[in-house]
């Protein structure tokens, strides 16, 4: 079939044919009169609401109306221009953000100031709440035939007169290993319980009446810090800590806090960081509330913190080795009486 060289090209979209114009009598261009719509990823028309997300099956949505071919090339979409002729007095002008610090960082170790921190009303009240069993349990008085609570000392208490006395005993606790018998502090050894009983204590000094409490140990609490333009904002999330023995300490480099628990023999949380920026101590302040130490620090300089502080390593301090080792592991026994003693003596040897 000889080729038609009168064929020309129909711009109407959708179509894409060739068509003669001399023969350009019929209803047989299949397009779309709208225009093509992308909105969120979705390609369509809006002639027919037709649309997807793939382009090429965008491309293949047939015409949803019948016409002649055309030769005319439809107008192109208008493109918003901007207004020449907008007043310099209506721009915005943006200026870019503050890259590094423009005020001096002092020594981390600068003397720190204890914040005068705002203690809630009912946080108060929840504290003498705690105090008030505890007040009423101590009476600081010594019952009579109370035994001493060093290990190796049989004295009793018989009144005041007996703290006058010298109290021989064991600074060291009691273990059994593999049969032997011993204390931690002397070294003395022997299979036989009794004679174990028997051992005069090897250090002199006074009686001890009651029994000393877990040392003071270390509680996770969770925190957390946010900012704004002008301040940097730190949350501790506690409960029950007491605000009478707990502080905040700045300098303008370091935010030093710690918490103390009454109810869990004096236990603390302690956050001792060094800070990004650097700060204003006096337009800064602290909250203690009963769920909460909120620190609310005011930026030194503007600008946004990338981080809250720096990392700081700490050097772990090396023990003291003891003079004599002993390849014994978890062996030692907890026996703060001789009344103690005794009883485990007495098991031992029904066995």
């Amino acid at each position: 079939m000889p080729e038609n060289k009168n064929l020309v090209q129909c711009y109407n979209r959708g179509c894409g044919k060739q068509f003669d114009p001399n023969q350009n009598d019929k209803d047989e261009c299949q397009h779309h009169p709208g225009a093509p719509v992308f909105h969120d990823a979705y390609k369509g028309w809006s002639c027919c609401n037709k649309k997807s997300v793939d382009f090429t099956e965008f491309l293949n949505i047939k015409g949803c109306t019948l016409s002649k071919h055309s030769t005319v090339k439809p107008p192109e979409p208008e493109k918003k221009t901007l207004d020449k002729e907008l007043d310099k007095k209506d721009v915005i002008e943006v200026r870019a953000p503050i890259v590094g610090p423009q005020l001096t960082r002092p020594p981390f170790d600068t003397p720190l100031v204890a914040l005068e921190a705002r203690i809630a009303d009912s946080l108060k009240q929840l504290v003498q709440n705690l105090q008030k069993p505890a007040a009423a349990a101590d009476d600081g008085n010594v019952t009579i035939g109370t035994s001493c609570k060093n290990g190796g000392c049989s004295t009793s208490y018989e009144g005041p007169q007996t703290n006058d006395t010298i109290c021989t005993y064991h600074p060291g606790c009691p273990i059994f290993h593999e049969g032997l018998k011993f204390w931690s502090c002397c070294q003395k050894r022997t299979t036989d319980f009794n004679v174990f009983l028997s051992q005069p204590g090897c250090t002199t000094g006074s009686h001890k009446w009651t029994k000393e409490g877990p040392a003071a140990g270390t509680v996770k609490c969770r925190w957390d810090w946010h900012q704004t333009p002008d301040y940097v904002i730190v949350s501790v999330y506690a409960k029950k800590y007491d605000p009478t023995l707990s502080f905040v300490k700045l300098n303008p480099v370091r935010l030093n806090t710690k918490l103390v628990f009454r109810e869990e023999g004096d236990a603390v949380f302690e956050l001792d960081l060094e800070l990004r920026g650097v700060i204003s101590i006096e337009n800064s302040s602290a909250s203690m509330l009963p769920s909460k130490v909120e620190i609310k620090l005011k930026k030194g300089e503007p600008g946004a913190w990338a981080k809250l502080d720096f990392p700081r390593s700490e050097t772990k301090k090396e023990e003291p080795k003891p003079q004599e080792q002993t390849p014994i592991e978890d062996d030692s026994v907890d026996l703060s009486t001789v009344e103690a003693i005794r009883s485990i003596g007495q098991v031992n040897m029904t066995e």
